[in-house]
C-alpha cells in the first residue's frame, strides 16, 4: 500500500502539468499519522513545495494532528514555533495543541495556549472549551472544569454541547458525586440538550457503584418516557451493576432480556457475566456461559479467555486453566494464519 502510494507521489512531483492542490498532501499526511509514520509525515509536509503547492495552516494542522496521534510532542512543539513561517495559527491550531497537552495530562500548557490564542484575537469554539473540559475531568480536576463551562456560558455566551456534558457528567460519576450528575442531568434537559443512552448507561453504572440501586428504575423509567431507546451500552450497565451485587439471576435476565428485545449482546455483555462469576467462585457457571458462547452467536476474545483463565487459576484449577490457555494460544495462531492468506491473496 506504501509503495503504491510513493508511487503516485513520485508521478505527481514530475508531471509539471498538474498543480496538485494541498488537500492531497493534508490527506497523504493524516493517513501516515494514522499509520504511526511520524518521519513519513513530516517529509510529507517538507515536501510539498517541490509540487508546486504553497503550505498554509491546513497543512500544517495535519501535521500537528498527525505528530498528536503519534505522541511525538516535542516535534508539535518545533512545528509551533515555526508555523509563523507559513501562516498565523487559528483556533484549531490550537485545539490540537491543547488536546495534546490535555493527553500527557500537562494541564499547565494547556491552560497557557489557552491565554496564547485569546491574547491573538482568537475566538475560542464549543469544541475548544470541550477539549479543555475534557482534558480537566480526565486528569480529576472537576473545579476548573466547572469553571471553563461557567466561563463559556459567561464570556463567550456559548451554550455547551452534548459532548461537554457527558464528559463533565462521567468525570461527577466517577468521583461518585452522584447527586451533582443527576443534577447536570436535569440541567442537561431544562436547556433542551439531548440525553442519549451514553448518559444514561454513565448514571446507571454509578448508582449501582454508590448502592443505589433502586434509584436505576426510576431513570429506566425515565428513559421510556424520553423515548430513549435502551442499547447495547446501557444493558451492559444494568448487567455490570448486578453483577458487581453477586446477582447473577437478575444479570442473566438482562442478557435474555436483550435477546428477546432485539439488542444482540456483545462480547463486553458476556465478559463482564464471566468475570464477575470468576470473581465470586464460581467458576463452573463460568465455564457453562463461556461455552455456551458459540450457540448464542457471539464469539470468545481475548479478554474473555483472560478472566477464565485468571479465574481458574484463582480457584487452583490449573489443568482446566492449562486447557483455556492452549485453546487461546490455539485460535491466536489460526486468527494470524487468516490475516496472512488474507494478505497474499489480495
Amino acid at each position: 500500500m506504501f509503495d503504491e502510494l510513493e508511487q503516485i507521489i513520485q508521478k505527481l512531483r514530475q508531471d509539471t502539468r498538474i498543480i496538485p492542490k494541498e488537500i492531497i498532501f493534508c490527506n497523504i499526511i493524516t493517513f501516515y499519522g494514522r499509520a504511526r509514520l511520524p518521519q513519513k509525515a513530516l517529509q510529507m509536509f517538507d515536501e510539498i513545495p517541490s509540487f508546486r503547492c504553497q503550505r498554509t495552516i491546513n497543512s500544517v494542522n495535519s501535521l500537528l494532528n498527525s505528530l498528536s496521534i503519534c505522541r511525538e510532542f516535542e516535534k508539535m512543539r518545533e512545528v509551533f514555533v515555526g508555523v509563523e513561517k507559513y501562516a498565523c495559527p487559528d483556533a484549531c491550531t490550537y485545539g490540537i495543541l491543547i488536546k495534546a497537552c490535555c493527553r500527557q495530562g500537562d494541564l499547565g500548557n494547556a491552560l497557557n495556549l489557552f491565554d496564547g490564542m485569546l491574547k491573538r484575537g482568537i475566538v475560542p469554539s464549543v469544541v475548544t472549551f470541550g477539549t479543555l473540559i475534557n482534558g480537566f475531568c480526565a486528569n480529576a480536576h472537576l473545579d476548573d472544569a466547572f469553571r471553563l463551562k461557567r466561563m463559556m456560558e459567561r464570556d463567550f455566551k456559548l451554550k455547551p454541547n452534548a459532548f461537554v456534558y457527558v464528559v463533565l457528567l462521567k468525570g461527577l460519576c466517577k468521583s461518585n458525586a452522584v447527586d451533582s450528575a443527576i443534577k447536570l442531568k436535569k440541567e442537561m434537559m431544562r436547556k433542551k440538550v439531548e440525553l442519549d443512552s451514553t448518559v444514561y448507561a454513565t448514571l446507571i453504572s454509578a448508582l449501582f457503584k454508590v448502592g443505589r440501586r433502586e434509584d436505576v428504575f426510576g431513570l429506566l423509567d425515565e428513559m421510556r418516557i424520553n423515548n430513549c431507546t435502551m442499547n447495547t451500552a446501557t444493558y451492559n450497565a444494568m448487567i455490570h451493576g448486578y453483577c458487581m451485587e453477586e446477582d447473577f439471576d437478575s444479570a442473566f435476565g438482562i442478557l435474555n432480556e436483550m435477546e428477546a428485545k432485539g439488542c444482540k449482546p456483545d462480547v463486553i455483555s458476556y465478559n463482564v457475566i464471566i468475570g464477575g462469576l470468576c470473581m465470586a467462585g464460581k467458576l463452573k457457571e463460568a465455564n457453562e456461559l463461556f461455552e455456551d458462547m458459540p450457540r448464542r452467536k457471539c464469539f470468545p476474545d481475548v479478554v474473555t479467555y483472560r478472566e477464565l483463565f485468571d479465574g481458574l487459576c484463582d480457584g487452583m484449577q490449573l489443568k482446566e486453566a492449562a486447557l483455556i490457555l492452549d485453546e487461546m494460544v490455539f485460535k491466536a495462531k489460526e486468527k494470524m494464519l487468516e490475516v496472512v492468506k488474507f494478505g497474499f491473496f489480495t
